[in-house]
């Protein structure tokens, strides 16, 4: 087992009272010394002792510069680009288990683990005095000792042994290519400890489901969670660059920008337990950082996430399936599983994998014909691509469109150079500056609430106009105090161009509601669309004084206590019309 003394006494009565027979033991006690930093306050050795145990380790001080490696617990540090770094261990007894675990974070690591044998007997000649102290730390310092096991790369890699000779041992690390974080573990009692979740005998991750935009993972659950029923949770790592070999890498990568990520200077003093504070998120960050970029309803529910633009982390709870959504199409993800023991805060990984996601869809392009208006048609969520390519040279370009529902987005590129993006609702028109064999393509997107319905048009000559002008405001106003038992008065807007105006009725029952004229509103479907026992009355109207442009018209012949829909349409000099919203009135029931 490793150091099992429960305190080193610092008092100079312990090598005074020690006589020759107990040689052994102050040469035990003088290397113990060796190892410790000197201090005006004396420092315990880590015990096996549980109570003592667990009391040193929530003792962030208790390690403070220490190069000791504390039996069964893992420990976080930081290894400065070619500068090497040594651990210590005891190990007391031959034949006892050992397992050292070592684990890279952020970059190769190249590793060393050596024994060298305790000394047995003094060297004073038969005189039966100790070695001096300053003699015992030459020899400390300049015996290498028996390499055990040697490593050079970015794996998670373990010494395991049944059954070790005791002696001091030597842990030596060396970072060649930058600064970079690691973890080590080591025990005694391997068997027992089982730090790291255990993984299932196929170890794989599948993928069970492919699309465009989603992918479902499933994975083995941990034995440590369904035999051993310790709590596990998994940790889901999503990224577009490559697989990655332990969750100490993850978080590194994942902190890397973090401003707690200043690397401490050479030379200061730096507790390897305060790896809370020192390039691992503690706690009371944590709701800071999620700030950094909001997690999203793509990762489903989960219990943790963090996030960075090009990097992914969810934790899961003790589920076993994930589906991953809102991917980009025809692109290649790395997905990496961890199983985290959330007492111990020690991961494992599984065998990563990697997936692309489908290819969009290709949409058939529509053409567009000049002067010509072409009907277009939407799912929810979907999109459309429009070409326009004029025959003739053109000075400017003309595009009329009218969303005949709800607001949809509309991008327009000449030659993959975008002229604009804007939302478009009802009709609207944009002109552009024209450019000798341009080529146009206009990108329709559709509403997220439903389906879209547009008609486009597109010219390159101005006076060529098939969609009549409208005011910012197409509402219908009625007058409630002019509402009689049989007819109601409507007012509203026209423009400074003459257009014709048609006024159609339907009578509804009491139940019709706003949803139901919602639903309703499309404002594609024209006149021609309706019964001629609906139509009121038509007219022209326009005014040069745009302040003035309002028309009112009153409706006769209804029926008392009647509820009416009213639609009023403008029609363009081309025939086309485009439909104001409709007014839901009511005649007076008793005059």
């Amino acid at each position: 087992m490793m150091v099992r003394e429960s305190q080193v006494s610092w008092s100079c009565q312990l090598v005074s009272g020690c006589e020759g027979k107990h040689q052994m033991l102050l040469l035990r006690c003088l290397m113990l010394l060796l190892l410790l930093p000197l201090s005006s306050m004396p420092q315990k050795l880590p015990t096996r002792d549980e109570e003592l145990f667990q009391m040193q380790i929530r003792d962030t001080a208790f390690f403070h510069d220490s190069s000791v490696i504390p039996d069964g617990a893992e420990i976080s540090s930081y290894l400065f680009r070619d500068t090497p770094k040594r651990y210590f261990f005891v190990v007391e007894e031959d034949n006892t288990p050992l397992a050292v675990t070592v684990t890279p974070c952020d970059a190769p690591l190249e590793w060393k683990l050596s024994v060298q044998e305790l000394p047995e007997e003094a060297s004073g000649e038969g005189s039966g005095e100790p070695e001096p102290l300053e003699q015992q730390k030459q020899q400390i310092t300049n015996e290498e000792g028996i390499e055990l096991f040697s490593y050079k790369g970015n794996d998670v890699e373990y010494f395991m042994s049944s059954s070790s000779p005791s002696g001091l041992y030597h842990l030596d690390l060396l970072s060649t290519e930058k600064d970079t974080h690691f973890k080590v573990y080591a025990t005694t009692t391997p068997q027992s400890d089982q730090p790291y979740p255990e993984l299932p005998y196929d170890p794989r991750i599948d993928v069970t489901s492919l699309g465009r935009t989603t992918v479902t993972l499933t994975w083995k659950p941990s034995p440590t969670a369904s035999l051993l029923k310790q709590p596990i949770q998994y940790c889901i790592v999503i990224n577009k660059e490559h697989n990655f070999k332990s969750l100490c890498a993850v978080e590194t990568k994942l902190s890397s920008d973090d401003a707690f990520m200043m690397a401490p200077k050479p030379g200061l003093d730096f507790s390897p337990f305060d790896f809370a504070h020192f390039g691992f998120p503690s706690d009371n960050n944590s709701g800071k950082e999620r700030n950094f970029l909001k997690p999203s309803s793509k990762f489903g529910h989960q219990t943790s996430s963090k996030q960075r633009a090009d990097l992914h982390k969810v934790c899961i709870r003790n589920k076993n399936i994930f589906t991953v959504s809102d991917l980009k199409p025809d692109t290649q993800y790395y997905f990496d599983m961890f199983a985290v023991n959330t007492n111990t805060n020690t991961s494992t990984a599984y065998i990563g994998t990697f997936a692309r996601t489908k290819e969009e869809a290709k949409q058939k392009m529509v053409e567009l014909k000049d002067g010509r208006v072409t009907d277009v048609f939407i799912k929810r969520k979907g999109g459309k691509f429009l070409r326009f390519a004029p025959v003739s040279s053109h000075q400017k370009v003309i595009f009329s469109i009218h969303s005949c529902l709800d607001a949809v987005q509309v991008q327009v590129r000449r030659d993959g150079k975008l002229l604009l993006s804007q939302n478009v609702e009802g009709v609207r028109q944009f002109q552009l500056q024209g450019k000798a064999k341009a080529k146009y393509l206009i990108r329709l997107k559709g509403s997220k609430k439903g389906a879209s319905i547009l008609k486009v048009l597109a010219t390159t000559r101005p006076n060529k106009q098939s969609f009549p002008s409208l005011p910012e405001d197409t509402r219908v106003k009625a007058f409630d105090k002019l509402r009689t038992c049989s007819s109601v008065t409507v007012a509203w807007l026209g423009t400074q161009e003459r257009n014709k105006f048609c006024i159609y009725k339907r009578e509804v029952g009491d139940s019709y509601n706003e949803e139901q004229k919602k639903r309703e509103q499309n404002q594609c479907l024209g006149p021609d669309m309706r019964k001629k026992s609906e139509k009121v009355l038509c007219k022209y109207f326009h005014s040069q004084n745009i302040q003035k442009a309002v028309t009112t018209e009153t409706i006769r012949g209804l029926q008392p206590g009647k509820s009416y829909l009213l639609d009023v349409y403008v029609i363009g000099h081309s025939g086309h019309s485009v439909k104001y919203q409709s007014k839901l009135v009511k005649t007076r029931k008793f005059c």
